[in-house]
């Protein structure tokens, strides 16, 4: 638990929807851990239970953690894609609590890990990882001009803003502990794929980001963590979550780093699952390694912004201080893919 602040308490009194907002004098808040961007709290309110989110602490890129953002990204997503969570309160006054937050929806149900948090059959694996797949599509299916996002982003020429963007924020978070990545950089650049069309991207859309049914682990009852949602390249949003899944046959740098339970048997493969998405999506693609390599770079850039406050005093969370060596291990097999 941590100390709930008076100014918060009467903030949810005059803010959250009946009954919770008479509720608000018991107000607890208890951290979430996992993750390394925003700060996920639950807020329990008596016997019932909400999700309070928040930036956190120390210099932060200028739009990564909007929480004003992200609470009307969802409830604009929210009408014509179920499963994300609904939002109830927003509230855009720093002096509250130190920063912006919004309260939302508590989904409940087991999210997976390094490990699975419940004992899952070779099949029950592969069943989940399709729903999985075909998730991540139809989210990409969703009408922007329903939601009325058609202009959070801009689609025509988001490929190489992109490697633009990630090569420039890596020069910035450079420390000198790290590899350079121009040679990485280069590639990328160089080797730019035609768009692939625009669509509502999750930029963060893996397994731990989404709630399973606790009846049926093989079904998922929720996304989470909207924070970087955008119109994009959907086939960068996907080279961005293959990013994170490790196979069994993979260099030992990469199998330190893993956080997801894509080794337990019956797991699909990067190539299963890419082929399943395509399938689910009409879209093809003729060579997926730009993408993959795309998402590998992307990665070592977000630890390496999160390894920078770390050494600069703003986080003091130990796993952060691994994060130097996880940038070496993605670069390496992002030029293993790319052969350079």
């Amino acid at each position: 638990m941590v100390e709930t602040p008076q100014s918060l308490i009467e903030w949810l009194s005059q803010n959250l929807p009946k009954p919770w907002a008479t509720m608000a004098s018991s107000a607890s808040l208890e951290p979430c851990h996992g993750g390394h961007s925003n700060l996920t709290y639950l807020l329990r309110l008596g016997d019932q239970v909400l999700v309070l989110r928040r930036a956190p602490p120390g210099v932060k890129a200028k739009t990564a953690h909007d929480m004003v953002r992200e609470a009307s990204v969802l409830r604009a997503i929210q009408p014509h894609f179920s499963l994300a969570p609904e939002v109830y309160a927003v509230c855009d006054d720093p002096e509250v609590m130190g920063t912006r937050f919004f309260i939302m929806q508590h989904l409940r149900g087991p999210i997976c890990g390094r490990r699975l948090p419940m004992e899952l059959s070779a099949e029950q694996c592969r069943v989940l990882m399709h729903r999985v797949m075909d998730l991540h599509a139809d989210l990409h299916a969703v009408d922007l001009q329903a939601t009325g996002l058609g202009r959070l982003g801009k689609p025509q020429g988001y490929v190489s803003r992109q490697v633009q963007g990630w090569s420039r924020r890596y020069r910035a978070a450079r420390t000198d502990d790290v590899p350079s990545c121009e040679a990485l950089m280069k590639w990328l650049d160089d080797h730019q794929p035609s768009e692939s069309g625009a669509a509502l991207i999750h930029n963060d859309f893996k397994l731990d980001n989404l709630v399973l049914d606790p009846l049926d682990p093989t079904q998922i009852i929720g996304v989470l963590d909207w924070e970087m949602t955008t119109v994009g390249d959907p086939l960068l949003d996907l080279g961005a979550s293959m990013a994170y899944w490790v196979e069994t046959d993979d260099p030992a740098p990469m199998q330190a780093l893993r956080t997801l339970p894509s080794t337990e048997p019956g797991m699909p493969t990067r190539e299963e699952l890419i082929a399943r998405y395509c399938a689910r999506s009409q879209i093809q693609v003729d060579d997926f390694r730009w993408y993959l390599v795309y998402g590998l770079f992307r990665l070592a850039v977000i630890a390496q912004q999160i390894y920078l406050r770390f050494t600069l005093g703003q986080s003091r969370n130990p796993r952060f201080a691994k994060l130097g060596s996880a940038v070496h291990a993605l670069r390496d097999q992002a030029r293993e893919i790319s052969d350079i």
